[in-house]
């Protein structure tokens, strides 16, 4: 399976590897998948747990513009965990797309950071927990939507998802 460095799809109460993360100051923020009904509702939980500005526009773009920034939330690094995010717009195949698509491409604008190990790292790191059955069909969509991502941007993949290996609960 091929997407990026820096979405990883982990069980709840699973974990993420300690090695993933940079040194410095972390911000880390929290929304809820099952608060995720409608677009609005996405809206609201990414406005309050990333405290986004007062000029965020309520929409899928403004949303994009304020997660390739961050520039209110001073830290190195940034780790956005989307708890049930099975249940986000489960009702709305084309909204979860639009949401999975905003996070890949967010991600995509962080700088990576390349180890020594040959491991890159991401100054934004995206986890998203849900029910331990519900892991590959949620590996396979976030798949799908960084293929639809980069097949429309004329980009290529680039390497494998990583799957939860024990270290930092999420």
């Amino acid at each position: 399976m091929h997407t990026v460095p820096w979405v990883h799809v982990v069980p709840e109460q699973g974990a993420l590897p300690v090695g993933l993360l940079l040194t410095g100051r972390t911000y880390v923020a929290r929304v809820d998948g099952r608060q995720m009904r409608d677009t609005d509702a996405v809206f609201q939980q990414f406005y309050d747990g990333l405290r986004l500005p007062d000029y965020f526009g309520w929409n899928w773009n403004a949303l994009f513009d304020c997660l390739r920034d961050l520039h209110w939330l001073p830290a190195d690094q940034y780790v956005l965990i989307v708890e049930a995010a099975d249940e986000a717009l489960s009702g709305d195949a084309a909204g979860r797309r639009q949401l999975f698509g905003t996070l890949l491409r967010a991600g995509r604008r962080w700088s990576s950071v390349k180890r020594p190990e040959g491991i890159d790292l991401s100054r934004l790191v995206v986890v998203m927990s849900c029910d331990p059955a519900s892991v590959p069909e949620l590996q396979e969509q976030v798949r799908s939507c960084w293929e639809e991502t980069v097949s429309s941007e004329g980009r290529l993949p680039v390497r494998a998802m990583s799957v939860g290996a024990p270290s930092v609960r999420a």
